[in-house]
């Protein structure tokens, strides 16, 4: 066996213990939880904005860019419901780099998953302690689910994991609203089938135990842009492909049809900047169709305090060191924008 068995991670029900939730704050992220229901079910015509770094590398940075954003969310409530993004888990395609803070607590020193557990637990809370704002991470890992279950307002199955048979199975048991992004390939049947089973129940193995589910009624598509067989780009947040993506979905038997449009990644080639644009193209066609109005629930937009992104080891406060993300003035004028238009 080519494995080195280094230490035993402790279970979920350890950590919760040792970094337990304030019990004053089960009760406002309940109220949170409820609203975040609300707009996908369609009671609330609130739109969702899923909003932060590429990836949390540094507790302080991270709250402090929060702490902005909670901000901004008083003074957009009214139209805008703001879901910070603390994602601590990156895959990596080649499977080489950064691949978040469960794997390096610090991005400068070697991982130590047990600390990694422990520290993306105690950055969810602080910034929901603080902020009172639950926040968007990415299930990398179905097993890890467990370790934030109590802290998490919205998950997201990525692009190269919706396909998998464990990841949709483990959806189909959590409570969690989960967006499920369409493979890097863009074939809309994997997205809509990785929804259509996480919305069912299912009997399974997980973390060694026999599970019954009983289905995620939350479970929804993001659109996030594809890559063709020749590593080009193609977006799918035009209007032409917004529409068919929804009479697609209409046609499925699905509870809850819901769109988050990815403003980044394949969508915006990438180019950071593009993100403002993009909004902007979606909120004109979801004004223009009904449809798009009632199905397009929110976007996901990459920013921290400061545009653009670094390698590891520039150490500059607030600047991504994975994708490249819009700087905080950009960020401020963009949700004000947002809110003028939804």
């Amino acid at each position: 066996m080519n494995m080195k068995f280094i230490k035993k991670v402790p279970t979920a029900e350890e950590i919760i213990a040792q970094i337990p939730l304030p019990d004053h704050i089960k009760i406002i992220k309940q109220k949170r939880d409820q609203e975040i229901r609300k707009i996908l079910e369609g009671e609330d015509n609130r739109f969702i904005l899923i909003i932060g770094p590429c990836s949390a590398d540094n507790e302080d940075s991270v709250c402090e860019y929060i702490g902005r954003l909670a901000q901004v969310q008083e003074k957009v409530k009214d139209t805008i419901l703001i879901i910070p993004r603390i994602y601590t888990n990156k895959p990596r395609t080649t499977g080489e780099g950064y691949k978040g803070m469960i794997h390096q607590p610090d991005p400068s020193k070697e991982p130590d998953l047990c600390e990694g557990i422990k520290a993306i637990r105690s950055l969810h809370i602080r910034a929901l302690t603080e902020f009172y704002m639950p926040a968007a991470d990415e299930m990398l890992y179905p097993e890890n689910y467990m370790y934030l279950l109590d802290v998490l307002g919205y998950i997201a199955v990525g692009a190269r994991s919706v396909e998998n048979q464990q990841h949709r199975l483990t959806v189909s048991g959590v409570s969690t609203p989960v967006g499920m992004k369409n493979p890097t390939s863009g074939d809309l049947t994997v997205m809509l089938n990785s929804i259509y089973a996480a919305q069912q129940s299912h009997n399974f193995i997980y973390n060694g135990w026999e599970i019954e589910t009983t289905g995620n009624p939350l479970a929804h598509a993001i659109l996030r842009g594809a890559v063709d067989a020749s590593g080009r780009n193609i977006p799918n947040y035009h209007y032409e492909d917004l529409i068919n993506i929804a009479y697609e979905y209409e046609k499925q038997p699905m509870v809850n049809p819901a769109i988050i449009v990815d403003t980044n990644h394949a969508n915006s080639m990438k180019r950071y900047a593009e993100q403002p644009r993009i909004a902007r193209e979606v909120l004109i066609s979801r004004t223009y169709d009904s449809l798009l109005n009632k199905m397009i629930k929110g976007l996901m937009i990459e920013s921290y305090l400061f545009e653009g992104r670094q390698d590891i080891g520039e150490n500059i406060y607030g600047k991504s060191i994975t994708d490249a993300c819009l700087g905080w003035e950009d960020t401020e004028r963009l949700i004000y924008r947002i809110a003028e238009k939804v």
